[in-house]
C-alpha cells in the first residue's frame, strides 16, 4: 500500500540521460498521472520559492544569475564535483518536493501515479512508492546523448555520468527494469508489458478517447458537413499522424512513423476528425503544471475558429485533468494573425517575460523557436504548489 489511500504510485528513477522522462510520457500515455519531481525541486529554488534563500545562504549570491534567480548551471558545477555540497542542497529540496508531490498525488484524479526522480532511492519519496521502475542505458549510449542531446562537453558528460550512484544499484532496487537503448517502440512495448502485470485489470492500449463536436460548415465550404470528433491519439496511430502532417503541408513536412513515434516520447497528439477522416491536429505536452501546444495543423478548407474551438476546448480539459495552470500557444504568425479568432477562444499573446511566473517563463524558453508567436491563456486562478 502505496503512502496514498486510492492511488498505486510507480516510482521511476535512473540515472542521468537513461530515457526516464520518456518512460514516464509513456506512462501518461497509458493512463498515468505523470510528477516530474527533479522540475518540481527547480521550481521550490525559484525567487519566490521557499527554497531559494537557504539556498542562497548555504552558497553564496554568486550563483544568481538574471533577475536574481539561481543559476542552476552555476549551482549544478557546484554540487555535482562535491558530494557534500550536494548534501547540502538536497537536505533543503528533498523536503519541499516531497510536500509538492504529495499535494499533487491527492489532488490527482488519476488511480495510477508515476513520480519521477533521479534520488528516488535517497529521498523520502521513497515511503509512498508502490512499485519501483528503473531505466538503464549503457554509459556509451548515456555519454553521446549527454553530448549530442544536451550539448555537453566530453568532460562535463563523464563528471556528470560518475557523480550518480552506480547503476547496478539501482537495478538492484527495482521490480520493473526498462532497458532504453534501443528504438522507442522497443521500450514502448517493453513499458506496456510491465504496466500489463501490475494493472492486469486496465487495458493499455485502449481505443482512442473521443469526444463529438459540432463545428457550423460556412457558406463557402458546404463540404463540411458531418461529424466531427476530436480523440486523443495514441502510438499505434503513427502512421496515420505521419501521413496527415505530410499531405497538410503539402510535403514541406514528411516526418516518417518512427519520427512520429518517437515524438510521443515527449509529447501527445489530439486529432480532429470529420466523418473518421482526419482534418486537424496538435501536439501538446505537460511539464511542472504548464501545457504547450506547439504543433498545430488544419486541412486549408477547415474553418480555422470552430476547428480550433473543438481541439482547444479538449486539450484545456485534459490540462486542466492534469492540474495545469496555463496554456502556451506557439503559433506561426500565419495562424496568429488571425487575432479576433484567437481572442474570441480567450488566448492573447504575451512576451516572456510577460507571462510573470517563473516556471511559466522557463516553459516558453525551452519552447519557443524563431518565427513563432506566442499566446497564453490562463487554466486556473489558483496556483496549485503556490508557494512551492
Amino acid at each position: 500500500m502505496s503512502g496514498w489511500p486510492g492511488k498505486t504510485v510507480i516510482g521511476l528513477t535512473g540515472n542521468i540521460a537513461t530515457g526516464k522522462s520518456v518512460v514516464r510520457k509513456m506512462l501518461e500515455h497509458l493512463g498515468a498521472y505523470g510528477i516530474d519531481a527533479d522540475a518540481l525541486g527547480h521550481r521550490a529554488i525559484a525567487k519566490d520559492a521557499p527554497g531559494y534563500k537557504p539556498v542562497v545562504d548555504t552558497f553564496g549570491r554568486w550563483i544568481l544569475g538574471e533577475e536574481d534567480q539561481i543559476d542552476r548551471a552555476k549551482l549544478a558545477r557546484v554540487v555535482f564535483a562535491d558530494p557534500d555540497a550536494l548534501k547540502l542542497l538536497e537536505q533543503v529540496v528533498h523536503p519541499l518536493v516531497r510536500q509538492a508531490t504529495d499535494i499533487l498525488v491527492r489532488r490527482a484524479k488519476q488511480p495510477v501515479v508515476v513520480v519521477e526522480a533521479i534520488k528516488l532511492l535517497e529521498s523520502p519519496l521513497r515511503q509512498g512508492i508502490d512499485s519501483i521502475w528503473v531505466t538503464y542505458a549503457p554509459p556509451e549510449v548515456q555519454l553521446d546523448r549527454l553530448m549530442k542531446k544536451r550539448g555537453m562537453s566530453e568532460d562535463i558528460a563523464r563528471l556528470r555520468i560518475a557523480s550518480q550512484q552506480p547503476q547496478e544499484e539501482k537495478v538492484g532496487a527495482a521490480n520493473v527494469v526498462i532497458r532504453n537503448d534501443g528504438s522507442f517502440e522497443d521500450t514502448w512495448k517493453q513499458v506496456v508489458v510491465s504496466w500489463r502485470k501490475l494493472f492486469p485489470t486496465v487495458p493499455a492500449e485502449e481505443a482512442p478517447e473521443k469526444t463529438t463536436v459540432v463545428i457550423q460548415a460556412p457558406a463557402a465550404a458546404p463540404a463540411l458537413v458531418g461529424r466531427f470528433t476530436v480523440e486523443k491519439a495514441r502510438p499505434r496511430q503513427s502512421a496515420e499522424i505521419a501521413s496527415f502532417i505530410t499531405r497538410v503541408t503539402s510535403g514541406i513536412r514528411h516526418p516518417r512513423s518512427e519520427d512520429i513515434m518517437e515524438a510521443f516520447g515527449e509529447k501527445a497528439y489530439m486529432l480532429l476528425r470529420l466523418n473518421d477522416q482526419p482534418v486537424g491536429l496538435v501536439g501538446w505536452q505537460v511539464e511542472n503544471l504548464v501545457a504547450r501546444t506547439d504543433d498545430v495543423y488544419l486541412e486549408g478548407r477547415l474553418p480555422v475558429e470552430p476547428a480550433m474551438k473543438a481541439l482547444l476546448e479538449q486539450l484545456e480539459e485534459t490540462s486542466k485533468d492534469l492540474q495545469c495552470e496555463a496554456m502556451l500557444l506557439f503559433l506561426s504568425p500565419q495562424l496568429a494573425r488571425q487575432e479576433e479568432v484567437w481572442r474570441n477562444l480567450g488566448y492573447e499573446p504575451r512576451s516572456i517575460s510577460g507571462l510573470g511566473v517563473r516556471a511559466w517563463q522557463e516553459a516558453a524558453q525551452e519552447t519557443l523557436t524563431g518565427g513563432q508567436i506566442l499566446l497564453f491563456k490562463q487554466l486556473r486562478k489558483d496556483r496549485v504548489l503556490r508557494p512551492v
